[in-house]
């Protein structure tokens, strides 16, 4: 029994291995080499002053220059060149060419191509060419040229590919900021219209003190705090554009959102306990931003199914709780997202002091949220 966690942890460690560009490499090196070996009684058998060991040896050497294709792929090549001159050995030149068009472009593959096919061709004029690779040069151009093209051009396809996949990576990573920037200003547009209104008030009570206090000793504390809660209303008004609408949906715009959802076919069960009704307005707000964002989620990748939200104050801890069924099959069509209702989702509660997870649980699709209630309990 303690040889499984072992092999559990032995496999973690190759995966984890096995997806770094240099266990890539040392795979490269491998199958050029694994390759070579082939030739290895030709090359013993010919007259190059090589047995099968030093054959193997050289052979093993120059296919370990493929390391460093990524950081000096001309490396390889040039190795590859030389051992196409004197052992006639044309594989060590396919995975050089394939790693410069894939790691530096379509540049400096061409050039490559060409400086291959120039030097190959220099090789042909010399004597001891041998005729398995091209007893004329008609014969030389079928199997030397396409050798290096096609190399060539499998390199920059994937070149083009990774450049694909890191631009799509920035793509994503881009959304996601822009989602979390979203985010952080809709809860400034949150605090100002929740905490201006109340600075208002506490200016106004201040003032009306003020008055009353005429001729008192308290008076001035009066004013001065008036004055601090109208410069408090400045800078929120300053730092923060205020909303076009001015209204903070809360708890009770659940129930529209639930209509919502069921206009598009997905049943909705809210259930609110009676001590989450006494929450801020701000906290509700929040709870509101994450309810929307899963119920539209669950429209997008569960169409149809029925959901069930649960807000409920659990000792000093707020808990918002989506679940929705797992569909057996999924959309037809791909639904259209950006990817980033769950970045938004969670800067909006850990903003707040809380936690988002979301996960499948027992065949369905959960999102929990906890914050801190607020609440006096």
């Amino acid at each position: 029994m303690d040889r499984i966690p072992a092999l559990r942890a032995l496999r973690r460690r190759v995966d984890r291995w096995a997806g770094q560009p240099r266990a890539m490499d040392v795979v490269a090196a491998g199958s050029a080499f694994g390759l070579m070996l082939l030739d290895v009684p030709g090359l013993a058998r010919a007259d190059n002053s090589l047995t099968g060991v030093t054959a193997t040896l050289v052979l093993a050497a120059g296919a370990a220059t493929l390391a460093l294709r990524r950081r000096a792929p001309w490396v390889p090549l040039l190795v590859a060149l030389g051992l196409m001159g004197w052992l006639h050995e044309l594989t060590m030149v396919q995975f050089a060419l394939y790693s410069l068009g894939r790691f530096r472009g379509r540049r400096a593959a061409v050039l490559a191509t060409l400086l291959y096919v120039g030097t190959a061709y220099a090789y042909f004029h010399l004597p001891g060419w041998p005729a398995r690779h091209g007893a004329t040069l008609s014969d030389f151009l079928s199997l030397v040229v396409p050798i290096g093209v096609l190399a060539a051009g499998v390199g920059i396809a994937a070149y083009r590919q990774d450049l694909v996949r890191a631009l799509e990576a920035q793509r994503r990573e881009a959304a996601a900021r822009q989602a979390v920037q979203e985010e952080r200003i809709s809860v400034g547009r949150d605090v100002h219209d929740l905490v201006g209104r109340e600075l208002t008030v506490l200016a106004v009570r201040a003032e009306v003190l003020a008055v009353r206090a005429r001729g008192e000793a308290h008076r001035k504390d009066f004013e001065e705090l008036a004055d601090t809660a109208r410069r408090a209303h400045h800078m929120l008004n300053e730092t923060i554009v205020r909303r076009g609408d001015g209204t903070t949906p809360g708890l009770e715009g659940l129930a529209e959102l639930a209509r919502e959802s069921e206009r598009m076919g997905s049943p909705v069960d809210v259930r609110i306990t009676e001590a989450a009704k006494a929450l801020s307005p701000l906290r509700q707000t929040a709870v509101h931003r994450v309810v929307r964002e899963c119920l539209t989620n669950a429209a997008k990748h569960a169409p149809g199914l029925p959901v069930t939200v649960t807000v409920a104050v659990d000792g000093p801890r707020l808990r918002v709780e989506v679940r929705n069924p797992l569909p057996g099959n999924p959309p037809e069509r791909a639904p259209v997202s950006t990817g980033t209702g769950l970045f938004s989702m969670e800067e909006r509660v850990t903003s707040m002091g809380g936690t988002l997870r979301a996960r499948r649980e027992d065949g369905a699709y959960v999102v929990t949220a906890l914050l801190p209630s607020g609440l006096d309990r």
